[in-house]
């Protein structure tokens, strides 16, 4: 009995002594790490510049170990602009110029160097690209707009930077990951063959998409408004001729932008990450039509608030999304999908959306993504236990102890 309660104390002091090392390593990282931007100078000779005209720039914090031959790139987000004039303010902030970009950006979610909240990706050579063009880097216009100065080249901005990652050491990749959220995750589903194809003797090339299927939905409310916006895209940036053939050989190009048109198509591996409860798609491709934000104020700032008409709207926008996913991302083992029901936009760049996030079939998107990517298990769920939106915000004292307890430390 008594060597029982020893060995019983033992165990739990050993557990302590872990946790409290675990501790001590995310308490270290509590800062995160800033990374130093990379500004090609070089590429605005062959034309590859943001809206304004300033060079593509991107922060690369370099690789070390057993992980020194493994890379994954992740590309901002930060919407479109789909009218010249919208352009033209755009190259005025830090979405349409590295000139007003701060010079250094936070690494942390998939980037993040810390083990502990990042153990399979920490030693990887990680790189964050940042967003400039207005077009999830697809415009490719040789002339500059004469009335605004303003110019659209996108694609040659993603080449470029490609280009210079492949002359640092990408090209003798074992591992690859191309991901990016929001406009970066459409980004990332438009140009994911086109990268594997430049790693040919990679062992394993797999994509990730987050908050990136932007719903068409053909039958749920705001579906006008949600074309008309795309096309104004499409014709701004003269997109129709650059986007996947197989779309728009079938269809209007104009639709060709909204993934599940073309998502199945894509040959290359991928996982898709979103909220059913979409923040983004409802405020700004649905709400327009339902009175705008300033109406809807105090639902989307307080779910508690929402009345039983908003909370209908916002269900039957997770139905269509839900069953839209369904059908365009299947389950074999080349494709992943993890869907949950916080109400909110982006994850997988930040720890409370990678290594802290929402559990779905008692995964976190961090750990759900890493099994998928190694081949340890595949991963497609769809939390359908909470039927309403959900504020999964926590405070960072709360986050750091929802993070140890993922990890089974609590």
């Amino acid at each position: 009995m008594g060597k029982d309660i020893r060995t019983m104390v033992d165990h739990r002091l050993i557990k302590l002594l872990m946790c409290s090392v675990i501790i001590l390593n995310a308490q270290l990282a509590h800062g995160g790490k800033y990374v130093n931007l990379t500004f090609l100078e070089c590429a605005v000779r062959k034309g590859a510049v943001c809206l304004d005209g300033s060079p593509p720039a991107y922060a690369l914090d370099e690789g070390f170990g057993d992980g020194a031959n493994s890379w994954v790139l992740f590309i901002e987000g930060g919407g479109w602009c789909a009218s010249k004039s919208g352009c033209l303010e755009r190259s005025k902030s830090a979405i349409g110029s590295t000139y007003l970009k701060s010079k250094s950006t936070f690494f942390k979610g998939l980037l993040d160097n810390n083990q502990t909240f990042n153990p399979d990706f920490y030693n990887w050579n990680r790189v964050y690209i940042t967003y400039c063009d207005g077009a999830s880097f697809m415009a490719d216009i040789e002339e500059v707009d004469p009335e605004t100065n303003v110019t659209y080249r996108g694609a040659r901005i993603f080449d470029a930077i490609i280009d210079d990652l492949l002359a640092k050491g990408m090209k003798n990749a074992d591992n690859a990951i191309l991901s990016g959220g929001s406009a970066g995750g459409l980004a990332t589903t438009l140009n994911c063959d086109k990268f594997r194809g430049l790693l040919p003797n990679a062992c394993r090339v797999k994509c990730i998409a987050d908050s990136g299927t932007f719903l068409h939905g053909k039958h749920l409310v705001g579906t006008k408004y949600r074309e008309n916006y795309f096309a104004k895209v499409v014709e701004t940036h003269e997109l129709a001729k650059r986007l996947p053939t197989k779309c728009t050989s079938k269809m209007d190009p104009n639709l060709c932008l909204f993934p599940e048109n073309f998502i199945r198509d894509i040959q290359t591996p991928l996982f898709v990450v979103e909220a059913g409860f979409e923040k983004f798609q409802t405020e700004d491709l649905m709400l327009p039509v339902l009175g705008g934000k300033k109406q809807w104020n105090s639902c989307i700032t307080n779910l508690t608030l929402c009345n039983s008409t908003q909370l209908h709207y916002m269900k039957e926008f997770r139905t269509a999304f839900v069953k839209t996913l369904r059908k365009v991302i299947d389950k074999s083992s080349s494709r992943g999908l993890f869907v949950h029901s916080c109400y909110r936009h982006g994850h997988i760049d930040l720890r409370d959306g990678w290594a802290c996030s929402t559990k779905v079939a008692n995964k976190t998107i961090g750990k759900a993504v890493a099994d998928w990517y190694f081949d340890r298990s595949p991963f497609h769920a769809i939390d359908h236990q909470h039927k309403l939106p959900q504020n999964c915000t926590l405070p960072e004292d709360e986050l750091v102890k929802k993070c140890l307890s993922s990890i089974n430390c609590m």
